[in-house]
């Protein structure tokens, strides 16, 4: 007996699409899907995202959970040394110990979210380019294509991508509550 040949799933055709159209495909996988657990029943997410009672912007918080990835990586370990070398240099380093590992993380994380938006911002680039994402830039007067003037950048999964919304419209997806993860 002949079967008709086996026709892919969303699934599986969103990651041929990320194979294709990415240089780091397992990357922008986890950008799509962090987008998706923020998203609204539109596909689209941002500007803002509320968590434990703050507004933070989406690009932000994004960066900020895509940042453990690289907590192992030799670069983050030899970053933390360095800024306690220029902090020595520049001689604003406190004498408590507490407050220098303090001092020393938060000038890491604020290094670290610098990079992780610069990588951000090119997965989401590949991803427009794809037909997976788009992004407008909302605030100020009026939205726009291009940031600046105070707009903040609205993503939205279009296409294949948009596979990723069904997997969070369950239970533990409720209106109204963007940017909050619920556990079953």
């Amino acid at each position: 007996m002949h079967q008709a040949p086996r026709q892919a799933s969303d699934m599986s055709s969103l990651l041929d699409a990320l194979a294709n159209a990415s240089s780091r495909p397992r990357y922008a996988f986890m950008v799509l899907n962090l987008i998706a657990e923020v998203a609204r029943p539109d596909g689209s997410a941002g500007p803002f995202i509320k968590r434990q009672g703050a507004s933070i912007s989406l690009r932000d918080w994004l960066s900020d959970a895509l940042t453990p990835m690289g907590g192992r990586d030799p670069k983050r370990l030899a970053l933390a040394a360095r800024v306690r070398s220029e902090l020595e240099r520049d001689g604003r380093l406190p004498a408590d110990e507490m407050a220098i590992r303090t001092m020393i993380d938060a000038e890491v994380l604020e290094r670290v979210r610098t990079s992780a938006k610069t990588n951000l911002s090119r997965a989401v680039s590949e991803l427009v380019g794809a037909g997976l994402l788009r992004r407008h830039y909302q605030g100020y007067c009026f939205d726009h294509q291009n940031r600046g003037a105070q707009r903040h950048v609205v993503y939205t999964l279009i296409g294949r991508s948009k596979c990723l919304l069904s997997r969070t419209s369950g239970p533990a997806a409720q209106p109204g509550r963007q940017g909050q993860l619920h556990l079953l």
